[in-house]
């Protein structure tokens, strides 16, 4: 009787443990070929997740940083690899300033970097650009956190990308 009730405690222990390796969550491949997590070349998702959509600049300026002449490098690198895309230029400003004053700065954005792309060889009539001032922003709060996200240009796949 005892040696049954062990063996009943043991055959209850490993069913517990068979449970919990059946229910638990490794990262296993996707087999089911839904495409999840990954992106087309050419497609407006392989832009924006290995290439970058977006820079940003310091308060006032707009004056590109190393950092987004880098992105832009990216871009322009993409963008002569696919010919037949469209872009638009956004340009963007934190929420300080007067309207007026955010329009002007943010189309400066946008111009700099179209100006940008246009030198590392990307055809100009393929770039148009737009400044949103303040009316746009990604980030609201009074804090230099959010306002360093609106401070921003960014590249918006217009045409000619491939679907995926």
């Amino acid at each position: 009787m005892l040696r049954r009730l062990a063996n009943f405690k043991i055959a209850l222990i490993c069913a517990v443990f068979l449970a919990l390796a059946a229910c638990s969550k490794k990262n296993q491949p996707n087999l089911e070929g839904d495409g999840a997590g990954t992106a087309v070349p050419g497609s407006e998702k392989d832009f924006a997740i290995n290439v970058g959509d977006r820079i940003y600049f310091i308060v006032d300026t707009s004056t590109l940083t190393p950092e987004a002449q880098e992105t832009l490098r990216r871009q322009s690198a993409w963008l002569k690899q696919y010919p037949n895309v469209t872009v638009q230029v956004e340009g963007h400003a934190d929420e300080r300033g007067t309207r007026e004053y955010n329009i002007s700065l943010s189309a400066r954005r946008a111009t700099a970097t179209r100006e940008f792309l246009i030198a590392q060889g990307v055809q100009g009539n393929r770039i148009s650009s737009i400044a949103y001032g303040k009316e746009r922003p990604v980030a609201l709060c009074d804090a230099e956190q959010c306002y360093s996200q609106n401070r921003r240009a960014v590249t918006v796949i217009t045409g000619g990308a491939v679907s995926g």
